[in-house]
């Protein structure tokens, strides 16, 4: 987990501070800067949370029953505008996922990366991947970590207000090898955010 964490801080803050070179790079009042400013939007920050529906997608007919997950799902990004139509947003995020039998509840600490493009001044799309490090539950036949593509669509409410919808699918099996059993997990989350 620690090393998850260390690599999105370290990985937001440097864009954070490219951000702050290019606010002084204004100032100075260059035709260079105004070049940059023009392509660089700057970073944002904000929170999102919301509602998890997720499930196990098992190659085989599952031993035990199989129903989804209704739970929650909540975390903070730092937006970091490219141009006027692009965007990435590197993320941290709880979220409680898996099947609803307990012991197929799967909570992940989750770093995803969001790519970002802008469909209109109040609609935008993503894509991007993610990898989740499970948490408080350990040698029960789970893999630690997982490994999942995210898309995405993002509304915007207000200057600050932003609703939004995001499909989850896992590229590698959630099961250790050793057990011979194979499942990948699936989500939708169904939120609402705020940038400051």
């Amino acid at each position: 987990m620690k090393h998850v964490l260390l690599f999105a801080l370290l990985f937001v803050f440097s864009f954070y501070g490219f951000s702050q070179d290019n606010d002084s790079n204004e100032d100075k009042g260059t035709e260079q800067a105004k070049y940059k400013s023009s392509a660089f939007q700057g970073v944002k920050y904000g929170v999102r949370g919301g509602y998890n529906i997720s499930n196990l997608n098992f190659d085989e007919v599952p031993t035990t029953t199989n129903k989804h997950r209704n739970s929650i799902y909540f975390g903070f990004f730092a937006e970091i505008g490219l141009s006027k139509g692009f965007s990435i947003a590197p993320e941290i995020q709880f979220s409680a996922e898996g099947a609803n039998a307990e012991p197929l509840h799967l909570d992940y600490i989750q770093a995803p990366i969001f790519f970002k493009f802008r469909l209109s001044e109040k609609l935008h799309f993503g894509v991007g991947p993610q990898v989740g490090l499970k948490v408080h539950k350990y040698e029960d036949g789970v893999k630690n970590f997982a490994y999942s593509g995210i898309g995405g669509i993002e509304y915007k409410l207000s200057h600050v207000l932003f609703a939004d919808l995001r499909y989850t699918y896992g590229i590698s099996n959630i099961f250790d090898d050793a057990l011979n059993v194979k499942a990948k997990n699936s989500n939708i989350q169904i939120g609402v955010g705020y940038k400051f």
